[in-house]
């Protein structure tokens, strides 16, 4: 009789299921069973294709946004000249045509004069206190501010770390060597050297080492032996200077379209938002890890000549770039109050860089 009873108990059991899964056929499909819709943006850059660092850094948000939304949200990326030019990338995410922009912000200084203070300036805020300020101060707040009336979300989506000085053929031993000197040289950095009596260009990097090799340029600065030596620049100049005080910590950005941000349901708009700080601490910490091992190969198998600005000249650059700063603070309201905030943040927070970071490092090397 138990085995009846249990023979009953299976057959009872396997009918129910077979009535439930039979109902389930006939019951409309929830909102997680639904097959998965893919919205597509496009972004795109200043930097060529898969360049080194900038490129594949503007690859890899991208590629952190496919994954952490499942493939929901997939973003191709466009090297400068495949969809606008380099300089075009502001206008074609703020019209719509494209709804990332990775640049950096001093590109767009014609546009929105405070954008030279969210990338680098000259003596400024080094790459972490730059994160501090954008992050913990006023910073991303500013920037949002200033780039709202163009329908644009700007975001922290990578740091190219302290730069180099540039690549020169001939040395600098004094200011008076910067006169007349045609150099490439974008943002406040460029204002400076002005100041001093150069000639600065401003030239996306695609076009530096031919304008070198040609000798439309007497000098250029880009970013630092990683990007340096893939562009080859070493087989157009002699010397190589450090250090780059035009840039000590340059924020890359990633701006997004506003209207396009707003559709997004809430946890994409997290995941969007959240690959770039991701994205932002990958591509300082490659090239902290790079730059060694491409200065080391510049200058043991290329015989480039690694050479240091004297004191003396880095001083009135210094006390020119002072005056700049002040001069584009100036221009509008807006720019006044970020140039404040910047300027009340780096006086503060270098107490604690020059008591921390700086004594260590003098220990170190002592």
């Amino acid at each position: 009789m138990k085995r009846r009873d249990f023979i009953g108990a299976i057959a009872g059991a396997t009918a129910t299921t077979a009535m439930t899964a039979c109902g389930q056929k006939d019951e409309p499909k929830t909102a997680a069973m639904q097959p998965m819709e893919t919205v597509e943006w496009k972004m795109v850059t200043t930097w060529p294709k898969n360049f080194p660092g900038l490129g594949t850094g503007a690859n890899r948000v991208a590629e952190l946004i496919n994954e952490m939304s499942g493939g929901r949200l997939h973003v191709k990326v466009y090297g400068a000249g495949e969809m606008v030019g380099a300089f075009e990338v502001f206008d074609a995410v703020s019209r719509g045509n494209a709804q990332l922009g990775h640049a950096g912000a001093y590109y767009w200084k014609g546009k929105v004069p405070a954008s030279v203070f969210f990338s680098s300036v000259p003596f400024g805020l080094t790459p972490d206190e730059m994160n501090a300020w954008l992050y913990y101060g006023d910073g991303l707040k500013l920037w949002e501010e200033a780039y709202k009336p163009f329908g644009l979300i700007p975001n922290p989506a990578g740091n190219s770390g302290t730069q180099m000085g540039g690549w020169f053929n001939k040395e600098i031993n004094s200011v008076a060597d910067l006169k007349g000197l045609k150099m490439r040289m974008p943002g406040l950095g460029g204002e400076v050297l002005k100041k001093a009596g150069g000639v600065p260009v401003s030239l996306p990097g695609g076009d530096i080492f031919p304008s070198m090799e040609s000798g439309a340029l007497d000098a250029t600065e880009w970013v630092g032996p990683y990007n340096d030596l893939a562009f080859g620049i070493y087989r157009a100049a002699k010397y190589y200077y450090t250090p780059g005080w035009h840039e000590p910590g340059t924020t890359m950005e990633c701006m997004i379209n506003e209207e396009a941000f707003n559709a997004l349901p809430a946890d994409l708009q997290s995941i969007v938002r959240n690959a770039m700080k991701v994205a932002n601490l990958e591509m300082l910490s490659e090239y902290m890890a790079r730059n060694q091992q491409a200065l080391q190969t510049l200058v043991e198998k290329h015989n480039v000549e690694l050479r240091y600005f004297p004191d003396s000249v880095l001083k009135e650059l210094k006390k020119l770039s002072a005056e700049v700063i002040e001069e584009a603070a100036a221009e509008d309201a807006l720019s006044t109050k970020v140039w404040a905030s910047q300027k009340a943040f780096k006086e503060q927070v270098s107490k604690w860089t020059n008591v921390s970071e700086l004594a260590f490092l003098n220990a170190r090397n002592l």
